[in-house]
């Protein structure tokens, strides 16, 4: 288990002090894939490389399995670091090594023996789908497979923990798919607990069991990301969860109250939901904004409606909407 407990970063330049993390508190159980997630500068990547202790919290700890990380001293470290391993957007792969040799260099600084390193290289270029790769460099490949290299590489000292630091966000949306089926895979096969850092919704909705919302070093927003994708309740999920709708919440017109209506898989129904409401209960309603899209045979997404007319009206669709299998919905102000 990863406990992050009351973390404080702060870092001082020309123009003074900046908290890029305050007062963190996150528990991430064994086993999970859980999501960070937040805006460029909510304080992401300080997070992730605060567990690992590539950054020391200025305040705070970090638990791993009950072991504090920051009272480890360098030598220790270096061993704990082998059961943390992490991958980045950037790859960094050696371009001068195959990528066998890639995958060994991990185990031969750990003193493993070139022909048990070779063999278990091999292991690990199976497991990620290309053991034809062997004898290739990284710049004969495209992202994809360098990413699958990495990966591969990370898991070759057999740790617990898997950080991702945005590892699919220079990709394109099928080699992304591809790595995080991967992921998900290897979590699955090895009981790794992964972390992802994204500033991707459709990332965490992808893969992740849980997840955590930054917004300006701070963590506002936790729980399954189910519960999060259909109710989110800070200003900065909802922003992230469904940017086209939030950014159209503004001040309504006399007399209009303003209702948000969450799709999270309800059915497809021949008849329109809100044209069928009007129908059944007279309830005027306009669209003001959508996100929503169909798979397979349900709905997911977020719609902001217009409602004419007194209270009772509002509490009527509430009541309405409130009745149909997979939507939530509710009045914003």
């Amino acid at each position: 288990m990863i406990e992050i407990k009351h973390l404080s970063k702060t870092f001082s330049g020309a123009e003074g002090k900046v908290e890029a993390l305050k007062d963190v508190s996150l528990t991430i159980p064994d086993g999970d894939i859980y999501g960070i997630i937040g805006m460029s500068g909510a304080g992401k990547s300080t997070l992730v490389r605060c567990i690992n202790m590539l950054e020391r919290p200025t305040e705070g700890a970090v638990l791993i399995d009950g072991q504090d990380m920051g009272s480890l001293n360098e030598k220790a470290l270096r061993r704990a670091r082998r059961d943390i391993t992490m991958i980045f957007q950037g790859i960094n792969l050696l371009m001068q090594k195959t990528c066998l040799k890639n995958v060994c260099f991990p185990l031969e600084l750990a003193g493993i023996p070139r022909a048990k390193a070779e063999e278990k290289a091999r292991q690990l270029l199976e497991l990620v789908g290309l053991p034809h790769k062997a004898e290739a460099y990284p710049a004969q490949l495209s992202g994809g497979q360098q990413q699958r290299i990495a990966i591969a590489r990370a898991l070759a000292t057999e740790p617990r923990v898997l950080l991702c630091d945005e590892a699919t966000s220079a990709l394109d949306p099928s080699t992304t798919r591809a790595i995080l089926e991967l992921i998900r895979d290897i979590n699955r096969r090895l009981g790794i607990t992964v972390v992802i850092i994204t500033h991707q919704m459709s990332v965490v909705e992808a893969i992740c069991h849980h997840v955590a919302i930054l917004d300006e070093g701070q963590v506002v927003e936790v729980g399954a990301v189910a519960d999060v994708f259909s109710k989110p309740r800070s200003p900065a999920a909802r922003r992230l969860v469904f940017p086209e709708v939030a950014q159209e919440i503004i001040a309504p017109a006399q007399g209009i109250r303003q209702l948000r209506v969450v799709f999270n898989g309800a059915p497809v129904t021949r008849t329109p939901l809100i044209a069928q409401m009007a129908m059944e209960k007279q309830i005027a309603a306009s669209i003001l904004a959508a996100s929503t899209r169909s798979l397979g045979e349900k709905v997911y997404g977020d719609m902001l409606l217009g409602i004419p007319g007194d209270p009772d009206k509002l509490q009527e669709a509430l009541d309405y909407l409130g009745k149909i299998p997979d939507i939530f919905a509710e009045e914003v102000h």
